[in-house]
């Protein structure tokens, strides 16, 4: 059988690593493409390996990005990110990702989708998933991106060239509310565990947060140690979807979307080993966290997960605020991977928060390019 070629090329963002295509080298059918992207990455897989494709078994290599140039007056690029299932046929639109993010101007640039000026010109993106517009400075030279340079993140061997993102107005991205239930902290019944309190944040992305103690964690554990718990998966699933359906994702738990909300596990800043075997201080940090996504338990913490953590620890009474130490800058959040700090603007207005928007710092880097080969 002769297979079909996309042009595509394949690139690290940030901690993530995802298939970026230019939307007009994709089938118009939404089925086709959904199916495009499954072979593509090799989905689904009972194995989890996905050897018969690019994926790599966990949601954070389980990615796809559509590009285009756009034609709104406050944005240069437009984007829609997927997140593909390891075990099903499912391709998730429910979320963005801040990780993937990052490479999203340096692929316009390079793909010639739009004309910039060396330096680090501003790019105007409009993220289709969430209808947010994030600004981001690219290094360029030449009219290509530049990849070298001196910024290590947490996560990723090496250093590269810094990207700045700024997500505007980043609140109500998923529920169009940057509290959806309108309080700090609720309490939520899920069946077969009892109440939780957990705290209903969404500022680029919806969150649940839940206190570690609650879960009988400590916010330590290395993330092969929470895949390996299937009992604690459950009940932290089972929480997910009890606060999805509180935020108005979805009528039913079974409805709730794989990828969105994720949920996040907090406590104070607490001493850990990285997987890099750093001794993490808690010095070092204001606020130790675990996140799950798509079923998995995150190596580094994903970047729109930690905007909104930035986000929610300036909003006086939700858990991650009550939670983390204050240091009147960025937050740094430790997680698996190390330390990510990343900075949030809150203010309270006539009573309503609003979150003006978040900030973070990533390398990218294309690492292939050319077409990948799908079943014809």
């Amino acid at each position: 059988m002769v297979q079909k070629r996309i042009p595509a090329a394949f690139i690290r963002g940030g901690t993530s690593k995802g298939v970026f295509f230019r939307a007009d080298d994709l089938p118009g059918d939404a089925d086709a493409r959904d199916q495009l992207f499954l072979d593509v990455i090799g989905a689904p897989d009972p194995y989890g390996r996905q050897l018969n494709g690019m994926g790599g078994g966990i949601s954070s290599l389980n990615k796809v990005m559509i590009v285009r140039a756009s034609a709104r007056v406050d944005a240069d690029v437009e984007y829609t990110f997927g997140q593909v299932a390891v075990g099903a046929p499912l391709v998730d639109y429910s979320s963005n990702c801040g990780n993937l993010s990052s490479a999203i101007g340096p692929f316009a640039i390079d793909e010639v989708l739009i004309e910039v000026d060396d330096g680090e010109p501003l790019v105007r993106l409009y993220n289709t998933n969430t209808d947010k517009i994030i600004h981001t400075r690219v290094p360029v030279a030449g009219g290509q991106t530049v990849i070298d340079g001196d910024f290590g993140i947490q996560g990723v061997a090496g250093t590269g060239a810094r990207l700045q993102l700024d997500y505007l107005d980043p609140g109500g991205a998923g529920t169009g509310r940057l509290l959806p239930t309108d309080r700090t902290t609720d309490e939520i019944e899920v069946d077969g565990e009892g109440p939780f309190t957990v705290s209903l944040v969404d500022a680029a992305t919806p969150m649940v947060y839940v206190a570690a103690a609650a879960v009988g964690m400590d916010a330590t554990e290395r993330p092969d140690a929470i895949d390996a718990d299937a009992g604690l998966k459950r009940r932290l699933e089972a929480i997910r979807r009890a606060g999805a359906v509180a935020m108005g994702l979805a009528n039913r738990a079974e409805d709730v979307p794989f990828a969105s909300p994720r949920i996040t596990v907090l406590a104070p800043p607490t001493e850990f080993t990285a997987l890099n075997d750093a001794t993490i201080a808690a010095a070092d940090q204001d606020i130790t966290v675990r996140v799950i996504s798509s079923g998995d338990a995150h190596r580094a913490s994903p970047l729109t997960s930690a905007m909104c953590l930035a986000a929610a620890a300036k909003i006086d009474g939700t858990l991650a605020h009550n939670l983390a130490r204050e240091s009147g800058g960025d937050l740094r959040i430790g997680n698996p991977s190390g330390v990510l700090e990343v900075g949030a603007e809150v203010i309270r207005d006539d009573g309503q928060w609003h979150a003006l928007w978040t900030r973070s710092y990533r390398t990218q880097r294309r690492l292939m390019e050319g077409a990948v080969l799908v079943p014809g």
